[in-house]
């Protein structure tokens, strides 16, 4: 153990040095983790917080090794970023996919409604915003009290009704709804987005609504939202929507009530220039997290937040900071990278180094966060690379509280 604990210490080199290296890469010696800038944070009540699934080392160095940290991770020479409340962070480009920076980038936390991006990930692309459906009661079964649009049951809604109330109110009701349009039951549509997060390389998200309402085995990571976010903010019909200041929600004729107003939540894109959008979200287990986008001198990037608190700043400010501290940086900065969808497997390996022995990653999950939860067990060479790498990150790694919920 003194041996550990004495080679460990050799390569504790504080890290604000980091080098991109590509997504199939284990991590090989891991640095001393360099704590992230912090603001002091109110005293809050919350509910226990839920144990995070344990670490896959291939999977916490996808799109680069430095990014295998639960501390800071900023480029060689750069200025430090500004100080937030927030657990994790995450900057990168939206168009090169360079992550230029984070806090604690991989590790597990609870989304809130940020979730409802990878919702629009996943139907975006299948639903006709012109078609036209009827309102039921499980769309409206939420929890009581949680943001939802008002959708009235045996309410006729077009689809680009519901996602602008999903994107400007973060309506959970509308949640449901697109989820069951777009794969015939709510359940079916959390199914397939968490096939589409597998698809992206999201491998440390699970769903398990598709609202963000907190459920049991439901985390994602600060690396994963960029992944999510940079595939909506490639489609214009997002963009569009994440803009849209206000809308009208039609009248019910039908139901003899009238229509009504509902505005955008997200002060970002009424307080920062060249704003492109985002997704607010808050559960009393996830506390505040955040998605924004922003662009500068022709240059887009992304931030992604989770575990933060409203004061003394709130989530879209830290956000806006982390921005700043974005675009103050060279445009060749880089601590690692986005991967592109269909790239790594499980294991945190290329696709197409995949093992071809055992079966499908599963898609159903548990509170507990098991080798069913990760997507399928790890066979061959992966495995042998996972149990080496996991004694290595048991005695270096340290495990920040995890965050909490509701929509």
């Amino acid at each position: 153990m003194r041996a550990r604990v004495l080679a460990a210490a050799t390569v504790a080199v504080l890290l604000i040095t980091a080098t991109p290296v590509p997504a199939d890469a284990a991590p090989s010696a891991l640095p001393a983790v360099v704590p992230c800038p912090k603001l002091p944070t109110p005293t809050v009540t919350r509910p226990p917080r839920p144990v995070p699934p344990a670490p896959v080392p291939a999977q916490q160095a996808v799109g680069g090794e430095a990014l295998a940290t639960a501390g800071l991770v900023v480029p060689q020479g750069a200025p430090a970023p500004p100080p937030v409340t927030a657990g994790s962070w995450l900057v990168a480009d939206l168009d090169s996919g360079a992550v230029l920076g984070g806090c604690g980038p991989h590790e597990y936390a609870t989304p809130a409604s940020v979730q409802k991006l990878l919702l629009a990930a996943t139907m975006l692309p299948k639903l006709d915003p012109k078609q036209v459906a009827t309102a039921t009661r499980p769309d409206l079964d939420i929890e009581p009290g949680s943001s939802a649009v008002g959708l009235l049951v045996g309410g006729r809604y077009s689809v680009e009704t519901l996602w602008l109330g999903l994107l400007l109110q973060s309506g959970n009701d509308a949640a449901n709804m697109l989820a069951r349009l777009g794969a015939g039951s709510a359940q079916a549509g959390v199914r397939e987005m968490n096939a589409e997060a597998r698809r992206l390389g999201a491998w440390q998200t699970h769903a398990v609504t598709p609202s963000g309402l907190d459920g049991p085995g439901q985390f994602t990571s600060a690396y994963d939202l960029a992944l999510i976010a940079r595939v909506c903010f490639a489609d214009p019909t997002f963009r569009r929507y994440a803009l849209t200041e206000r809308t009208q929600v039609p009248a019910q004729p039908a139901l003899k009530k009238p229509g009504f107003q509902i505005q955008n939540e997200n002060p970002l894109i009424r307080n920062y220039p060249g704003a492109l959008g985002g997704k607010t979200g808050f559960t009393d287990l996830a506390r505040h997290t955040y998605v924004g986008a922003a662009e500068r001198g022709g240059r887009r990037l992304v931030v992604t937040l989770l575990g933060a608190e409203r004061r003394p700043v709130r989530a879209w400010e830290q956000g806006a900071r982390l921005l700043d501290w974005g675009f103050s940086l060279p445009r060749d900065a880089s601590v690692g990278r986005l991967v592109e969808p269909g790239e790594v497997t499980a294991e945190g390996l290329p696709a197409s180094a995949a093992p071809r022995a055992g079966g499908a990653p599963a898609a159903g999950g548990s509170a507990a966060g098991g080798p069913e939860w990760l997507g399928g067990a790890v066979v061959g060479g992966g495995a042998v690379l996972v149990g080496l790498t996991a004694a290595v990150l048991a005695l270096r790694r340290r495990r920040r509280p995890r965050g909490r919920r509701r929509a």
